[in-house]
């Protein structure tokens, strides 16, 4: 299973950005796909994730009402539009896949994760 995670790049504060996040390779059981960042010196953390059957979506409080998560099931894709951002949004985002069912916000308990893409929002 590869994830590949694609759209960061530098913003102003303000700014909008559009992450995207494809998966490929074998078969595989997706319950939830999630993003998750780390900013440098901190833990990684939670931003949003959505249940794949049915297309419930959840958020951090940080990005509610500034974040979209959606997806494309035909493209095996996951996005994540970013807007309004701000100078604390800078981070390593990472988009993560959880098989089965539990909590969609604890990182430790997703399967599969792509490669960053970094996100820096300038003032």
């Amino acid at each position: 299973v590869q994830l590949q995670a694609s759209g960061g790049g530098l913003v102003q504060a303000g700014g909008s950005l559009r992450l995207s996040c494809a998966a490929s390779g074998r078969t595989f059981s997706r319950y939830y796909m999630g993003w998750f960042r780390q900013a440098p010196g901190k833990e990684r953390e939670f931003v949003a994730a959505i249940k794949w059957s049915g297309g419930s979506t959840y958020y951090a409080d940080s990005v509610k009402g500034r974040f979209t998560i959606s997806r494309d099931n035909a493209k095996n894709t996951v996005y994540l539009q970013m807007n309004s951002l701000k100078p604390e949004d800078t981070a390593v985002y990472y988009c993560a896949v959880r098989s089965y069912s539990g909590s969609y916000d604890n990182n430790h308990e997703y399967d599969y994760w792509g490669k960053g893409t970094l996100v820096t929002v300038s003032s």
